[in-house]
């Protein structure tokens, strides 16, 4: 009995033993835990990479030029018209037939960067990746994620319509040798963070220059960088960012500059034609801190010399007779918005008076404002714009020269007078 008892004891004590000892797990299960972490990890990092790229594809303004009207958002067609051809935009959402579903990272970043198709052809300028170029890899691989999470659209574009002798792609190289210089934006020790971050965004992501600057005959941005110019594919001149004559902002509060970029209105100026769209469909969306940031490098530009305005007339005879019926035309038709002195009315109808958007050397944006009128850009914080309606059914070219000669010349505004001529031009979408 005795050695049964001991026997029993010692059994109990190893049962005991084995049930107080940690419980290991198999190396299988250890590394499938593992795996299931990293996967979660991935994907967190995935999805966190995808919203940082929408924010970036908004701000770029990517769905602007890769959306025709009433199409699929980016799955292109849009027509940029240019003195070389018309070039019809891709596709860019990630179907494989007809999109970049194939493309890599790698491809991606060779088109921003280096401005390099999927083949290793050479692009057209028509895309700007002369600005594209200072991308950060990070943030171009964070666009191409958002852009690979979008649904797929499967719609072939048709090929581009360029022009001999320019369709002869290897030009391009001569091209690129003479007005393309790479490279990612390089941070300026002496000026501050938010400095740097608004010229990279405003030289790099925004690509403004890519409007507001002027183009020779071969599309290569000549001139003063962001000098004003006339906009490619679209009869509308964007003005200088640089001169006080036009819309250099470098004498406003930067709390004015952040208002007009982020919601197209302000008490010095309203966003209309492409821009208002920039400001709809981009601009309205950036954060607090990068609106503060391009604002305070926008105000920072050195002023450039200022531009003619052509020559401003002698208020008698005729251009007097003249003068008078363009103010009769402005009183019976703009008057009760635009005030009797050019006024205006805050925050609902511009200014006339003192409005350097008038004045432009350049009167087509007056000419079309008047013929196709316009309104704000539609944001969050303004969904329902005051607008100007259509004057092109009302009024005869003759008319609108007179009244659009008035407004550059009355309340202290002086500008050259505008011929029937370039109403008709600007009627049949001519520059």
């Amino acid at each position: 009995m005795k050695w049964v008892a001991i026997t029993v004891a010692f059994v109990g004590l190893i049962l005991l033993g084995i049930t107080l000892l940690p419980v290991t797990p198999s190396s299988a299960s250890v590394e499938k835990e593992s795996s299931q972490t990293l996967d979660i990890a991935k994907q967190q990092s995935r999805q966190n990479q995808q919203v940082r790229g929408a924010y970036l594809t908004r701000a770029g303004n990517c769905m602007g030029c890769h959306t025709a009207k009433g199409g699929p958002p980016y799955a292109g067609g849009h027509i940029l018209a240019t003195a070389i051809g018309s070039f019809i935009t891709p596709n860019i959402t990630p179907d494989e037939e007809t999109g970049i579903g194939r493309w890599s990272e790698q491809e991606f970043w060779l088109a921003l960067h280096d401005g390099m198709a999927r083949d290793g052809r050479p692009l057209y300028p028509a895309f700007p990746y002369t600005d594209y170029t200072k991308i950060t890899r990070e943030d171009s691989d964070a666009i191409f994620a958002y852009l690979q999470s979008l649904p797929r659209v499967e719609q072939r574009t048709p090929p581009s319509q360029i022009r001999f002798p320019f369709n002869l792609r290897p030009l391009l190289y001569a091209w690129r040798a003479l007005y393309f210089t790479k490279g990612v934006y390089q941070h300026e020790a002496a000026k501050s963070d938010e400095w740097n971050r608004g010229a990279y965004l405003v030289q790099g992501l925004g690509h403004c220059n890519a409007c507001h600057t002027t183009r020779n005959p071969l599309g290569a941005s000549q001139g003063n960088v962001l000098g004003g110019g006339q906009i490619m594919g679209s009869n509308w001149y964007a003005p200088s960012l640089t001169s006080l004559q036009e819309a250099s902002s470098s004498d406003w509060p930067i709390e004015d500059i952040v208002q007009l970029l982020t919601t197209g209105l302000s008490s010095r100026a309203v966003a209309t034609g492409p821009m208002g769209d920039v400001v709809s469909q981009s601009l309205q969306h950036l954060t607090e801190a990068d609106a503060q940031a391009m604002a305070t490098y926008l105000k920072s530009l050195p002023e450039s010399a200022p531009y003619s305005r052509g020559m401003a007339p002698e208020l008698t005879g005729e251009v007097d007779k003249q003068f008078r019926r363009g103010g009769k035309i402005y009183e019976t038709y703009c008057q009760d918005c635009h005030g009797n002195f050019g006024q205006g009315a805050p925050g609902a109808y511009p200014a006339l008076a003192g409005n350097r958007g008038v004045t432009l050397a350049s009167p087509i944006n007056a000419i079309r404002s008047i013929l196709n009128g316009g309104y704000a850009p539609v944001t969050a914080s303004n969904p329902r714009p005051y607008g100007m309606p259509p004057f092109a059914q009302v009024l005869r070219d003759e008319e609108i020269a007179l009244v659009s000669s008035y407004i550059r010349n009355a309340w202290g505004n002086r500008g050259s007078l505008i011929t029937e001529v370039q109403v008709d031009r600007s009627r049949k979408g001519l520059q």
